[in-house]
């Protein structure tokens, strides 16, 4: 780590503490050639993912798109924004443990859906609804049969 005053490259660590919620380790440096301090902060490399829609074309990874048609779903329902969160971050999580640089959209509704099921039925269903684009009220029918 070179300093940001002197330039040298030698320095010693002095308080090392997470920050922004664990997704970062902030790090107070002393350099060792001019003893001034300053601070790093080290955070986790990952690679992007790819969602791959339907019709063949990609696009990157938005956990904020899934959160808000989540929220959407839950409008109205005793589901707090906290609850939301943490289907969204399990669903990241998921997809990042998947170790693959693509996925497909269609993988990724089914994981919001399976979270919604557990999370509120209601909320569920009118997901379902959109993502599923329902024809008629048979394959709606359906649905609600197979819960």
């Amino acid at each position: 780590m070179k300093c940001i005053y002197c330039g040298g490259e030698e320095s010693k660590v002095l308080d090392s503490r997470n920050s922004d919620e664990s997704n970062a380790i902030r790090r107070r440096r002393e350099c060792l050639e001019c003893g001034r301090r300053y601070t790093t902060y080290e955070t986790i490399e990952t690679t992007p993912i790819l969602v791959v829609k339907n019709d063949g074309s990609r696009q990157s990874f938005d956990p904020l798109k899934i959160k808000n048609g989540i929220i959407k779903a839950c409008e109205k329902r005793p589901v707090s924004i906290n609850q939301i969160e943490e289907v969204v971050q399990a669903i990241e999580k998921q997809i990042q443990n998947k170790l693959t640089q693509e996925i497909k959209s269609s993988e990724l509704g089914e994981m919001v859906m399976d979270a919604l099921k557990g999370l509120d039925e209601v909320a569920y269903v009118r997901f379902a609804s959109v993502y599923r684009q329902f024809k008629d009220i048979e394959s709606f029918k359906k649905l609600l049969e197979n819960m």
